[in-house]
């Protein structure tokens, strides 16, 4: 019986394969990484958490807590407009095997900065944590970004990897329209994120990836779709003299992404310090479909907070996962 999925005809090994973007419930054989031993086993024995922080019960806050509890400085991943907790498992699998704590967390509904940054500091004091790593994907590297700012004076942050990121809300050329999401159904919200998602020939794992963002789109409600986007477009943008002391790591690729040069060209200028990690495809989910070099990447910003109180990792599991990065990086290098 022929395929009836319209998500493209399936590549021969090495080749790529014309994406486009549907509904995963009109179409199973979307959900490659959905049934994937990886996911399948991070599911089954990392738990999700729900904390409320908030007056609000409804502010839910949603959280795979993984890794020695002993640390007391973890890496927290916070995802993009699309993204659940979920979207960084292989992050999670990959960093606690070599001894690192890692959360990877889901907002609640904020509907502005100042309303999420006081959340966010709340569920921090709620977890013990005085101060943390923090990796955010485009949105979520924003929020990291203006997080650091809002707690300059009392430091909550000690170092950001930011992936796809932004400093400016103005990029998107939305500030007019982001009060009037909240008024917006579902299906138009969806349609509006699913216009940054790429299209056309690509890598099967990069087109697995998509596929995965689009069934997480899928189980956002408008309300949580709506405020992820009135904080992706509001007018604000990013301090650098309040975070001038966050050691920062930017990770971009040179493939298509829903950000302009101009976006990434203005990152780097507002931290010039920073180290940089590029990756030569990727697309707009690269901790995805290139898990392994977005992993490694973390390993080697993490790296530089080893044996002070600000390392993210088991002080027993270090000389084992220094070793895993110098091979890894043995192996990039001879594929190069």
């Amino acid at each position: 019986m022929a395929n009836s999925c319209p998500r493209a005809e399936a590549a021969e090994p090495g080749h790529p394969r014309t994406h486009t973007l549907e509904s995963p419930s009109l179409c199973p054989q979307m959900e490659e990484i959905k049934v994937s031993p990886d996911y399948n086993w991070f599911r089954s024995t990392v738990p999700l958490k729900r904390i409320i922080v908030d007056d609000d019960d409804s502010k839910v806050w949603s959280l795979y807590d993984a890794g020695p509890k002993s640390v007391r400085c973890p890496i927290i991943f916070l995802p993009p407009v699309s993204g659940t907790a979920e979207v960084f498992f292989q992050q999670v699998l990959a960093l606690t095997g070599w001894g690192y704590r890692v959360i990877s967390l889901q907002y609640p509904v904020y509907w502005d900065l100042l309303e999420f940054c006081d959340g966010f500091r709340k569920l921090l004091d709620h977890l013990q944590l005085d101060k943390v790593h923090l990796f955010g994907a485009s949105l979520g590297g924003f929020l990291a970004q203006k997080f650091a700012e809002y707690t300059h004076k009392s430091p909550r942050v000690h170092s950001l990897v930011l992936c796809n990121s932004f400093s400016d809300t103005s990029i998107f050329n939305q500030t007019w329209t982001a009060n009037s999401f909240w008024l917006m159904p579902a299906f138009l919200l969806k349609k509006i994120v699913l216009g940054n998602f790429a299209r056309g020939p690509m890598d099967p794992k990069m087109a697995d990836g998509i596929d995965f963002m689009v069934d997480r789109l899928e189980s956002l409600n408008q309300s949580e779709l709506a405020s992820r986007l009135t904080l992706n477009c509001q007018n604000s943008y990013v301090e650098p003299h309040k975070i001038k002391d966050v050691a920062v790591t930017i990770i971009d690729v040179f493939d298509q992404s829903a950000l302009s040069l101009e976006a990434k060209e203005e990152m780097y200028k507002l931290y010039p310090n920073a180290r940089r990690a590029h990756l030569k495809t990727g697309g707009n989910f690269p901790y995805l479909c290139r898990s392994a070099e977005v992993n490694l990447y973390i390993q080697i910003h993490l790296r530089q907070f080893h044996g002070t109180r600000f390392a993210a990792i088991s002080p027993d599991m270090i000389n084992a996962e220094e070793l895993e990065v110098h091979a890894s990086r043995q192996d990039s290098d001879d594929d190069q």
